[in-house]
């Protein structure tokens, strides 16, 4: 199957007089790994839980799968799969008896067993799930939002409170899952967990969307000037240029040995999201 999977126009979500959506439009392929960023109360969970019928919006259009998700019914919620950021209630049974009691809620649901081994919960199929560890029960999370095999796949802050080797062996898993064709929209505050996994970003703040991009290109990243950095005659030097290259190479010339304290930075993904937040809170102050 190919073709677009989500398509918004002029999406707008108000409280009152608040907009914590203020009219975006964004368009996600089949088979993407999609990314929302952004600070607390910019409007992205707003946008993400329009997006998988859980909030009605208060205008725009809409597509979800091809369907309003305000209006779909339940073989529409099949078709998705949703990780919450907290925890999922589940009955005090064996770990294989409880993805199996899901899986029955799906017309045409995974095995138990086949899901275990695709989270990598095989060996913990006997277990209740009060003895799994933290990154075990995020393991059954996502078992339980991928046994109805979702062509779309909702994944709400996943690795909050994770320790670095269990973040990195969901990504893993995240990746074995978008390699089999399922569209991904990630919710993370993590920016190296949106630059690992993602296809695209889109940094929103203030209920509007700053850009959306890859996140090698997001604000002339892959363009920006680097920043060099040395030191010489016992003072620090720095000089952003556009050929760091040469600019090592005349260092080297007139530096006998290894040039001292040499370093070379790009912006980072969190150099450009930072300087996209602060300017639109500066745009803000000035407008109020």
């Amino acid at each position: 199957m190919s073709g677009t999977v989500i398509e918004v126009e002029g999406l707008t979500k108000r409280y009152g007089d608040n907009h914590a959506v203020a009219g975006i439009d964004l368009s996600v392929p089949r088979g993407e790994v999609f990314s929302f960023l952004g600070p607390n109360g910019a409007g992205k969970s707003t946008a993400v839980e329009i997006l998988e019928g859980f909030r009605t919006r208060s205008g725009g259009d809409v597509s979800v799968l091809g369907e309003d998700p305000g209006r779909a019914g339940r073989v529409w919620r099949s078709r998705i799969g949703i990780v919450w950021q907290k925890e999922t209630m589940v009955p005090k049974m064996p770990v294989r008896e409880v993805v199996r009691h899901f899986a029955g809620y799906y017309p045409r649901a995974l095995g138990s067993d086949e899901v275990l081994e695709m989270v990598g919960l095989s060996e913990k199929a006997a277990s209740l799930p009060d003895a799994l560890s933290g990154g075990q029960r995020r393991r059954l999370d996502v078992a339980l939002g991928i046994v109805g095999r979702p062509e779309l796949l909702f994944l709400d802050e996943p690795t909050t409170g994770f320790d670095p080797r269990a973040r990195r062996e969901f990504w893993d898993l995240i990746q074995g899952l978008a390699r089999q064709g399922t569209t991904i929209v990630l919710t993370t505050h993590y920016l190296e967990e949106a630059e690992f996994l993602a296809d695209r970003v889109c940094v929103i703040a203030n209920g509007r969307i700053r850009a959306v991009d890859a996140p090698g290109q997001l604000g002339g990243r892959a363009s920006a000037q680097a920043t060099v950095s040395w030191t010489e005659d016992g003072r620090r030097h720095e000089r952003r240029t556009d050929t760091p290259t040469r600019l090592v190479a005349e260092l080297s010339a007139r530096i006998p040995g290894e040039i001292p304290e040499l370093s070379v930075h790009r912006p980072t993904l969190e150099d450009i999201y930072l300087d996209m937040i602060q300017d639109d809170q500066a745009h803000e102050e000035v407008a109020v």
